[in-house]
Formats: C-alpha cells, sequence, structure tokens
C-alpha cells in the first residue's frame, strides 16, 4: 500500500525534541513511530495504554517531588532494596 496520507499536528518543541531524542535511541524516525502508534491503535481498537486521571494522594505526590520535596534518595540499587526493605 503506497504511502499518500500527511499527518500535521502542532506541538510543543521541548516535547517534541525529547519525543524525538527517544525515537533515535530506538532507531526510529518520527514516521515509523507515528506508524507504529497508528498500527497499535488499529489493532487493539484503542489507545495502546491506559488512560487515567491522578487520584487526589498521586497528584499530592507528583506536587511534592515536582517540587524536590519527600524525596528518597538511594546511592545505588542495594541502598534503595535496603530503603524499601528488601
Amino acid at each position: 500500500m503506497s504511502k499518500t496520507e500527511t499527518i500535521r499536528a502542532r506541538i510543543e518543541p521541548d516535547l517534541k525534541n525529547k519525543a524525538e531524542k527517544v525515537f533515535r535511541k530506538l532507531g526510529l524516525s518520527t514516521t515509523q513511530a507515528i506508524t507504529l502508534f497508528y498500527k497499535q491503535v488499529e489493532l487493539r481498537n484503542g489507545l495502546p495504554f491506559q488512560i487515567a486521571i491522578p487520584n487526589k494522594t498521586t497528584r499530592r505526590t507528583f506536587d511534592a517531588t515536582d517540587a524536590g520535596r519527600e524525596l528518597v534518595v538511594c546511592e545505588d540499587v542495594d541502598d534503595m532494596f535496603k530503603k524499601l526493605g528488601i
């Protein structure tokens, strides 16, 4: 099947740059990534990931960590497991 359709969208430059950096790490062009997304939508008959609105506790946690509060810093994976009690 020939590729003749065009998709145009406006997006924040920072988001675009960050996403394209990930695509490059995966060896994908932006066109390939968009095609992959569309194919997954077609196969799943919906979005290929769960969409959820964060609850109040999750929102407070996001706000706190974004502000640099209530963070647990670990030196390495062993330290992390120790702090988790695992």
